[in-house]
């Protein structure tokens, strides 16, 4: 009897990680990013990296 309400504790237990972990992964790939991490200009990045430094420099 002991034995049995502890497995059911434990795949409870289990089974609600596995839930919230579901429920991270779903939210994770609803966040909608606001910066585009595949830029299409190359040469856009490029200047922002050199103003970021010139920034830095001062």
């Amino acid at each position: 009897m002991t034995f049995t309400v502890i497995m059911i504790v434990c795949v409870g237990i289990v089974l609600g990680i596995a839930a919230m972990f579901g429920a991270a992964v779903s939210k994770g790939y609803d966040y909608k990013h606001k910066v585009d991490p595949l830029p299409d200009d190359a040469d856009h990045y490029k200047y922002e990296f050199d103003e970021d430094k010139k920034s830095d420099a001062n």
